[in-house]
């Protein structure tokens, strides 16, 4: 379908992401499930190709893109079928990271983007609390300054790329206001801060996902990112390019899991004819793909108004709603209509069901995006 946002060298993006995934990830990403983990030499090779700082500065390595090929990107990389693999990509490029872009000082990009770039340093966001999750201006966690260092109390949970990552931008109260939150960086290895405990998921298993601990947690006072008390604006701000990521995520799912429905039913023989001269299988998947479609060039324009300098939040809240709440709808029905087979363990069509359901939660629940749009009217 033709797309009025998409130019030839977004395409020669899509191509390569696409070869990098049919090369890399999906004869491998099996094992990776197992593991829990998506190897860190898999990253490096995606940073060597220039894959992991689109929008970030040339001088460090970056691409200088706009958010336009940013979700080329990761429309591409979402036709990946392991979630685990894409999700872990995501948070680092688009979740994560961005912090550091947007409000780093020039000797905090200096000393990291570099790395983070090229894939040698993974990066995590830590902002959900076991008590605080969408509503972001209720977490607990603390940051006192104390002379030259901040010290950092609490827990962080539901942290992908957690367990693994090398650099952590969290999210800390630093005074008794709601919205008065800040930024830091967190190295791995700062006396303190570990892991808690590593967490078992229902879907995305090839991706790390962890409580963080933070116990008296000493960090200099360089390592604050942006303004004091401005973190929660920041997260509000960085909520925008990790909706339309999670949207293409969800787009990508609905868009691979609909072309394995239609093979299979083409094929699939029952009652003496396949299933797809069933009338009601080719109406669903019929109206399926036209929610998709649709879904796709509302997403194309949110990211369009995005590099137009657009106050799009209203929009991006709806898309998230409405993406996330679709890829549930496709991925049921698609496995639906794989019968038993939908059920086995080993297949895309099992793993992509599972890999959905997450998606109408995180990034902002279905219900705290609908309560977001019903404000702004």
């Amino acid at each position: 379908m033709d797309n009025i946002y998409i130019t030839p060298e977004h395409e020669l993006l899509r191509d390569q992401v696409a070869r990098f995934i049919a090369r890399e990830v999906e004869p491998y990403a099996a094992a990776w499930e197992e593991e829990g983990c998506v190897p860190r030499e898999v990253l490096r090779k995606m940073g060597d190709a220039g894959l992991l700082g689109l929008m970030y500065e040339s001088e460090f390595g970056g691409g200088e893109a706009d958010a336009l090929a940013n979700l080329v990107f990761a429309e591409a990389l979402s036709q990946s079928t392991f979630g685990g693999f894409i999700i872990t990509v995501l948070v680092h490029t688009d979740m994560a990271s961005p912090h550091l872009f947007h409000a780093g000082n020039a000797a905090q990009k200096a000393k990291y983007m570099p790395d983070v770039i090229a894939g040698k340093t993974i990066t995590a966001v830590g902002i959900t609390e076991p008590g605080a999750g969408s509503d972001v201006a209720g977490m607990r966690m603390t940051a006192k300054q104390e002379g030259d260092e901040w010290v950092l109390n609490g827990t962080k949970m539901f942290i992908t790329n957690g367990v693994h990552a090398n650099l952590y931008f969290v999210a800390a109260k630093t005074g008794t206001a709601r919205h008065q939150v800040s930024m830091f960086i967190v190295e791995k290895g700062t006396p303190g801060f570990t892991v808690g405990r590593a967490l078992k998921k229902t879907g995305w298993l090839s991706s790390d996902t962890a409580e963080l601990v933070f116990d008296n947690v000493r960090i200099p006072a360089g390592n604050l990112l942006g303004e004091e008390g401005k973190g929660f604006y920041s997260v509000m701000k960085n909520f925008q390019t990790e909706r339309i990521a999670l949207a293409a995520m969800a787009v990508g799912h609905c868009t691979q899991a609909l072309k394995m429905t239609l093979d299979y039913v083409r094929q699939r023989q029952a009652f003496g004819a396949t299933l797809w001269d069933k009338q009601t299988i080719r109406q669903r998947i019929a109206m399926l793909d036209a929610k998709t479609r649709a879904a796709r060039q509302f997403m194309y324009h949110c990211a369009w108004s995005v590099t137009q300098g657009r106050d799009i939040v209203q929009e991006v809240s709806m898309l998230k709603a409405l993406t996330g709440e679709l890829v549930n709808e496709v991925l049921q029905t698609c496995q639906q209509f794989h019968g038993g087979m939908g059920f086995i363990r080993e297949t895309a069509i099992e793993r992509l069901w599972r890999d959905a359901r997450v998606l109408g939660i995180g990034g902002g629940a279905t219900e705290v995006m609908l309560e977001e749009v019903a404000k702004r009217y």
